[in-house]
């Protein structure tokens, strides 16, 4: 039998077979449900299955018990940690919203009057983005060191202002780590309100302008309402980014001074890799996500319905 012949007798078959799955959704998507469930599921299925258990990073041994759960959700850390990730995480949200939105409507307007320099500013703040976290810690380790080196206590000396402890002052702590987060992530705010900016129709602002209304109106009765949607799926996404941030945070403090700035992400790794508990730290995770899930359901309950657009 020829080439030809077999191609002939072999395309009828094919034909058959791409007809019979053409209107059936589960041969094409299966790949993609592999994927997600062998790289994605089965890690998040796995890390319940061990909170339920004594695992540790030690021990071959495993029995099924509640007692992690009791231990971990009694632990007297627990408060103090829960109230420095809130801290931490609220603090963010909000100083990254703020100067990531203000950022992004200067680079905006500054494009539109042709300023130079809006490129400039922009680039500045995406190099924040693009430092990994343990780098962006060191960094602002330098800038808070209370050494005669450090860069903002000598900022202060030569104004003849009193230093700040930055990092060994418990109460100051944690905003010094505040900050670092806040400058690190402001960037990714600033390219979500930039893209949302870029969207919105200018003839509704030529419209405001012939109506008189001022500068301060346009923003806060159109600009703000017409972002409405973007500022909540931004606070969604560095919500959660946030809540797993302990790279930038084991760099700058450790988690200290004491447990000041030990939020629960780093919780997870230090009884994880520190005091070897896996199932410690399986329910803390089991933590994380159910606050991320229960955040990320209340910011989706304010998006605008499609009626409402």
């Amino acid at each position: 039998m020829t080439l030809i012949a077999i191609e002939a007798a072999s395309r009828p078959h094919s034909r058959s077979f791409m007809r019979r799955f053409a209107g059936a959704p589960l041969p094409w998507i299966m790949p993609v449900i592999i994927v997600i469930g062998i790289f994605y599921l089965y890690p998040v299925i796995d890390v319940f299955r061990l909170s339920f258990t004594n695992a540790t990073l030690i021990g071959d041994n495993q029995d099924y018990t509640l007692a992690s759960i009791a231990n971990m959700l009694s632990s007297p850390q627990l408060p103090d940690i829960l109230w420095a990730t809130f801290v931490f995480v609220g603090g963010s949200v909000i100083g990254q919203q703020i100067l990531g939105l203000a950022v992004a409507v200067v680079v905006v307007r500054g494009e539109k009057r042709g300023l130079f320099g809006t490129t400039i500013l922009r680039t500045t703040a995406l190099i924040a983005w693009v430092v990994p976290g343990i780098a962006g810690g060191i960094i602002w380790q330098m800038l808070f060191s209370e050494a005669p080196y450090g860069a903002l206590n000598s900022i202060l000396r030569l104004m003849h202002l009193p230093t700040v402890a930055w990092l060994s002052d418990p109460a100051i702590a944690p905003w010094s780590a505040l900050i670092s987060n806040i400058w690190r992530g402001t960037a990714f705010s600033m390219v979500v309100m930039y893209a949302a900016l870029k969207a919105i129709d200018s003839s509704l602002y030529e419209a405001a302008e012939v109506d008189g209304a001022t500068g301060s109106q346009q923003f806060f009765f159109i600009t703000i309402p017409q972002l409405r949607a973007a500022i909540l799926v931004n606070m969604i996404l560095i919500t959660i980014m946030t809540l797993n941030t302990f790279d930038a945070i084991i760099t700058l403090t450790g988690g200290g001074p004491g447990r000041a700035t030990e939020v629960i992400s780093l919780y997870v790794f230090n009884i994880v890799f520190r005091n070897y508990d896996l199932s410690g730290g399986s329910v803390l995770s089991v933590l994380m996500l159910i606050i991320s899930l229960g955040l990320a359901v209340v910011y989706a309950s304010f998006l605008p319905k499609e009626d409402e657009r």
